[in-house]
């Protein structure tokens, strides 16, 4: 007897079988015909997908746009003026309640994991307060890990250093930092080695923003690989951005790819928010600034897209859609091969979960019973339609579902229903 099945969905690898699922677990996947169950969710046709993960985000700013004022020159500069200026009005439960709201977006659109970073600069630690009170409030149905951020830099903040370690003791998951906002590069290096030890001596994960940034000559990715191997941190730490690469020399990129790759450190690009804020100092040519993806690809390195912002001081759009950020992100790299396509559906899924450590995740017996059925027959097509997402299955238990996005047209009265759906692969 099974609690849920979902009938003659496609996965990701175009096997069409069943999932059977008891309590929070999937207890099978196979054809199982006429097995008892106390609900069915028929997807004949339609893809079935692990849950959407985010890697990289900004919680406690979520929602906020126009608070106290819009981000005029649209630059990563102004956009951390404009949150130290929001961070010393907003309240605790303006956090609280932009962050659930947003989570029910994310809920709807079967993004079930996220990595949240939270600003330690504040000595009140209000946002920390108010992200760990979310992240008790939704773990029934999304996995919330955050991470300690000290936004104006581990040494440039006054403060930075003790709140950081403050809200480590708080229950915070992951060591964070960003180096290429210190005031000088040996103060970035210090502040890398430091964290990493950090995060070495309590057993955590570290994700650095690692520069983000046009200069060339920022490159303390290159001391996060090394601290990385020095400290045994291997497959641990993630380095977030790394917008540099994109304008570093061959030669030294050369040298850098493989020291990450020994490293296993993963990496996040962020490619709605990057392609916005890098270059606003260009001319023409106009840089773009997302890392090397299909180079770090090549080389064997977990790569997975993250959506950083929504509606914040740094980005004035979005929806919670890790389907938008890979078709972005698609776009931006230039991976319009099929086998390059599927890959981009794996950096909103399984490769994002890697980063994450999601041990219990993914369509197999014994992992966690979060799932999704989207209106697409594979995950070409669910990028090109950013596919509906029909049902949300979190913890065994059906949480979201939206109807069919068709179209019925009237031409010479002849009704004529429209689908979008039509594979090319």
């Amino acid at each position: 007897m099974f609690d849920l099945i979902v009938k003659s969905g496609v996965l990701p690898d175009g096997r069409v079988l069943d999932i059977g699922i008891k309590g929070d677990r999937i207890s099978a996947i196979e054809q199982l015909g006429d097995a008892e169950t106390k609900d069915t969710i028929d997807a004949t046709g339609d893809l079935i997908s692990p849950p959407f993960v985010d890697p990289h985000f900004h919680m406690d700013a979520t929602l906020s746009y126009g608070l106290p004022r819009v981000n005029a020159s649209g630059t990563l500069l102004e956009g951390i003026g404009l949150w130290g200026e929001l961070r010393q009005v907003m309240t605790q439960d303006d956090v609280v309640n932009r962050a659930l709201d947003y989570c029910d977006w994310a809920a709807s659109m079967g993004l079930l994991a996220i990595r949240s970073h939270v600003d330690t600069c504040d000595d009140r630690l209000l946002g920390v307060e108010a992200l760990l009170d979310v992240r008790e409030q939704v773990k029934d149905y999304i996995d919330l890990q955050l991470v300690a951020f000290p936004q104006d830099g581990f040494y440039r903040d006054p403060t930075a250093r003790e709140n950081t370690i403050r809200a480590l003791d708080m229950g915070v998951d992951v060591v964070g930092g960003i180096p290429h906002f210190e005031r000088t590069m040996a103060d970035g290096t210090a502040s890398v080695k430091e964290l990493c030890q950090i995060a070495a001596d309590r057993g955590l994960q570290v994700d650095m923003h690692c520069d983000e940034t046009d200069d060339p000559l920022s490159r303390h990715i290159e001391t996060l690989a090394s601290e990385t191997q020095r400290l045994g941190l291997n497959g641990r730490v993630a380095g977030s951005h790394l917008t540099s690469m994109h304008s570093m020399d061959n030669y030294y990129v050369s040298k850098l790819l493989p020291m990450i790759a020994e490293a296993e450190i993963n990496v996040i690009p962020n490619p709605l928010i990057n392609i916005v804020l890098q270059g606003r100092h260009d001319t023409y040519p106009k840089r773009r600034g997302l890392t090397r993806v299909k180079e770090l690809l090549a080389m064997g390195i977990n790569v997975g897209w993250g959506q950083d912002c929504v509606l914040d001081p740094w980005y004035s759009f979005g929806t919670a859609d890790m389907l938008d950020v890979a078709f972005m992100g698609l776009h931006v790299a230039q991976m319009t091969s099929p086998d390059e396509m599927r890959t981009c559906f794996d950096m909103v899924t399984t490769n994002n979960a890697k980063t994450m450590g999601l041990t219990d995740y993914g369509l197999h017996v014994g992992a966690k019973a979060s799932l999704l059925v989207l209106d697409a027959s594979d995950t070409i097509e669910a990028l090109r339609l950013r596919a509906t997402r029909l049902c949300v299955i979190a913890n065994g238990r059906v949480i979201s579902q939206t109807p069919r996005a068709d179209a019925t047209m009237s031409l010479d009265g002849r009704p004529t229903k429209i689908r979008r759906r039509h594979c090319i692969c």
